[in-house]
């Protein structure tokens, strides 16, 4: 199974690092998706740590923090139009140093669960229960959610007929 899945998850990691840092062609679909996934998750997480004030306020601060990211990422991002297609490019510093950030901590993680643990079976809670882990992927979502709105925003706006 691990044999399987170390190819996959690495094709996502690839896949989510281009996005992160190349030019794109716009999408609205792809936009809606990424809110569509990460609002649910995100409820769900804040669900799981309820009880936990610090770790709750750390997956807040987080998106907070990926919100204000996003702006100053939108504020970097090249945009081009080639009618009827607008293309955009991230700001490629900022999205590898989210993509870095993001992989590094699950990396971390992963190695105090199975290499740095107590003998027996991991407990995965502690993922979800790491206010750190939490932070940094609140970070990522805040990030991914603001910047989907803010595209979707900025398509809005240059499909408009300019008058004139």
């Amino acid at each position: 199974m691990t044999l399987l899945l170390v190819p996959l998850l690495a094709w996502r990691m690839y896949s989510r690092f281009r996005r992160l840092v190349g030019r794109q062609r716009f999408s609205r679909v792809r936009q809606w998706i990424s809110l569509a996934i990460f609002l649910p998750l995100i409820a769900l997480l804040a669900w799981v740590v309820r009880a936990h004030a610090d770790v709750l306020l750390a997956l807040a601060g987080g998106i907070g923090a990926g919100a204000l990211l996003a702006q100053y990422g939108l504020r970097h991002t090249k945009f081009e139009r080639a009618p009827p297609v607008l293309y955009f490019t991230p700001n490629a510093y900022l999205g590898v140093s989210l993509f870095l950030l993001f992989v590094g901590r699950i990396l971390y993680r992963v190695v105090q669960i199975f290499l740095v643990a107590p003998p027996g079976a991991p407990d995965f809670r502690d993922f979800s229960h790491s206010a750190v882990t939490l932070a940094i992927f609140g970070l990522l979502a805040g990030y991914r959610m603001a910047y989907s709105v803010g595209l979707l925003h900025r398509a809005a706006s240059t499909t408009k007929p300019q008058p004139g």
